[in-house]
């Protein structure tokens, strides 16, 4: 009786002592990821910040603290051109980018709904352009793009009876030939997005909408657009700020060239930097760069539908 009563004190303490349990601490499955963040994000971003502040070069470890930087930023005059030509690019792809991957998110979305064949070969090949790194598919275009011999655009054009085309080495078809591109590479990440859109919208929305009388392109502008314009504003704060962050490419299409005809804001940075080695310079520009893609995500944010207008 006596080692009943002992047993039975002994679960009843058990079971009052509090259970740690992780399930109550929430944050402890976000610290992992929110010290990869800081590591690779915040703080690569303070050091750019704080070198900006510097006369720091590649080439000697001893620096000091200045304003020099920023006050022969202000003193370039070659800032007002590259401004010009990275907002040519950004706004271009950005806008082609939107367009051609609401189509083609249209168009599988559709060949899904009725059961096609070969959309997911079609799906595979869309994505395949994404997953090329910049620089191999800045040097796919070159080929294309070649005025030589085996340049596949200018061959096509021979074909025809036209005459060949300076895609990079003329400065107003340079930048085109860069946006092209980069449409090309950037497109199938608007896709996914968008298509992941469609495919969440409720086939109620379209049948309600059908009894109405409404016609097909009704439905787009009435019910596709308005639910898929959260995504929508989403993906054009990131393919803005992949673009406007986009170097790699470039430097294997054109190097910049010719003269400085597609030096955008990114490869002008890394040049200062890695060819001129002037790391001071060089954490200026990519400030520049980092200001810009803010005033584009606060801008686009206020575009969000707030949550009680969903």
């Amino acid at each position: 009786m006596t080692e009943g009563v002992a047993t039975a004190n002994a679960a009843l303490r058990t079971r009052r002592r509090p259970r740690w349990r992780i399930s109550e601490h929430p944050y402890i499955w976000v610290a992992p990821l929110t010290l990869l963040l800081l590591a690779t994000y915040v703080y690569p971003a303070v050091e750019v910040v704080r070198f900006s502040f510097t006369n720091a070069t590649l080439l000697n470890p001893e620096y000091e603290y200045t304003l020099r930087s920023y006050q022969a930023l202000q003193r370039n005059t070659s800032l007002g051109g590259l401004l010009w030509i990275t907002f040519l690019f950004v706004f271009a792809s950005v806008v082609f980018q939107l367009l051609l991957g609401l189509l083609i998110a249209l168009a599988l979305n559709r060949g899904v709904n009725r059961n096609l064949p070969g959309v997911s070969v079609v799906r595979i090949v869309i994505l395949s352009s994404w997953i090329v790194p910049g620089v191999a598919a800045g040097i796919v275009w070159q080929l294309i793009f070649s005025e030589a011999s085996y340049g596949f655009l200018n061959s096509l054009l021979r074909d025809v009876g036209l005459p060949p085309v300076k895609w990079l080495s003329r400065p107003d078809i340079a930048i085109w030939s860069a946006v092209i591109a980069n449409i090309w590479r950037g497109t199938a990440f608007s896709m996914i997005l968008l298509y992941a859109g469609l495919v969440i919208i409720p086939k109620s929305l379209y049948e309600a909408a059908a009894v109405d009388g409404a016609s097909a392109w009704r439905q787009f502008w009435y019910v596709t657009l308005p639910q898929l314009r959260p995504i929508l504003l989403i993906n054009t704060i990131l393919i803005s700020i992949f673009t406007l962050n986009t170097f790699d490419l470039i430097l294997a299409l054109t190097g910049g060239g010719p003269g400085r005809a597609t030096e955008v804001l990114s490869l002008y940075a890394y040049n200062l930097v890695f060819r001129n080695f002037d790391l001071a310079n060089g954490s200026v520009i990519a400030v520049v760069l980092l200001a810009i893609s803010v005033v584009f995500t606060f801008f686009y944010i206020r575009l969000l539908p707030k949550e009680n207008e969903t």
